[in-house]
């Protein structure tokens, strides 16, 4: 479960690590604060909020207001901005990055930092970046900051205080069961002083249990997404239009790939998982008909869920839900032959190779 900004540094405060001071602005009348220039964030669980312009500054109360507002009216990259963040501006003198995560390949947390804060990592070149993977048999150790410290090559104070705060990001990440813990940018002020600028924090989920200060976050869903959840549907909105329905998270990624090797852009992943229900089949296309595409994809690898029982419910949602985008099926599995028997009794053809369906795809939406 990915935090809100606001709601990680509330356990960067659990955990002393030094946050500007500010406060959650949850409504417009909460639009005060009590020193100026203050900054303005948009709590949203996206990145590019700056670029978006959901970060904005205000230098006295008028512009606090007209600036929360205005963000407050935003969506940004499909979400609603619900909330704010207000925080003093920092004079920042350096910006660092600085987080923890779990390498999966090794099966350890691993530290990354770097002196080049403030972007994406993932844009700065491999010798600006230090890496140190931590035995998760011993733990974190002092020597452990002394040493990514003196590899950034960090001075004296600086290096003290950098230590301080990777200990403690260390024991929140463990603490609280955390996939990631990440700050960027670690900044410097000019008074010398090292404080977390932003805050990102990703919390297993299944973990919550043990965490009852905290709870799911319905807002990170699209409105798309949460009439899925609600329906009991795993479903992510994407950025494209071709609906796509498939069985599986890893036959439903590949059909994502498939989709974008062949120049079309994929509008949601939705997993049907593995029930053999007719009205599961047309809840999936319920829910597809409230997205704006031009045109479905159903993949469907028959085991648990038999090929026959998806094309009754492809031939009842046709009935009952009104559809007015072309369907292209792959069925494969059990009882296959008898669901492209169904399928093609009312009018559609089904493939039983996944990039034949596709290209199928491609044709008749393009």
């Amino acid at each position: 479960m990915n935090l809100y900004e606001y709601q990680a540094k509330d356990l960067f405060k659990k955990f002393a690590i030094p946050i500007p001071s500010g406060k959650h602005a949850a409504a417009e009348s909460d639009l005060e604060s009590d020193t100026f220039p203050v900054v303005v964030k948009a709590q949203v669980l996206t990145g590019g909020r700056g670029k978006a312009g959901g970060i904005k500054f205000a230098n006295n109360p008028e512009e606090l207001r007209t600036r929360g507002k205005e963000i407050l009216a935003m969506s940004i990259k499909g979400l609603k901005v619900r909330s704010l963040l207000l925080e003093e501006k920092l004079d920042i003198s350096k910006e660092y990055y600085l987080s923890v995560t779990l390498d999966r390949s090794s099966r350890r947390p691993i530290i990354i930092a770097s002196t080049s804060g403030g972007v994406e990592i993932e844009d700065v070149p491999d010798s600006k970046i230090v890496k140190y993977w931590i035995d998760p048999t011993i733990g974190y150790s002092p020597f452990i900051g002394r040493e990514v410290a003196f590899k950034l090559g960090l001075a004296p104070e600086e290096s003290k205080q950098f230590q301080d705060i990777l200990s403690k990001i260390y024991a929140l990440y463990e603490g609280y069961d955390c996939e990631l813990v990440e700050i960027n940018p670690l900044t410097v002020l000019k008074n010398g002083r090292m404080i977390a600028g932003d805050a990102k924090v990703v919390v297993d989920s299944d973990s919550l249990f043990r965490h009852k200060d905290l709870s799911e976050n319905p807002a990170e869903r699209t409105e798309l997404e949460e009439l899925a959840f609600k329906r009991g549907y795993a479903l992510v909105e994407l950025g494209g239009d071709i609906g796509v329905i498939a069985n599986g998270a890893g036959l439903t990624m590949a059909t994502l790939d498939g989709l974008t090797l062949m120049g079309l852009k994929p509008k949601n992943f939705l997993d049907l998982g593995g029930s053999d229900d007719v009205e599961k089949v047309v809840g999936a296309f319920q829910i597809l008909n409230e997205a704006k595409i031009r045109g479905i994809l159903i993949n469907i690898f028959g085991g648990v869920t038999h090929c026959d029982t998806v094309a009754n419910g492809i031939a009842e949602a046709k009935k009952r839900v009104g559809i007015h985008v072309p369907i292209v099926v792959r069925l494969s599995g059990v009882n296959e032959d008898l669901g492209r028997k169904i399928l093609k009794d009312n009018g559609i053809e089904a493939y039983s190779d996944m990039m034949d369906a596709i290209k199928e795809t491609v044709k008749v939406v393009k």
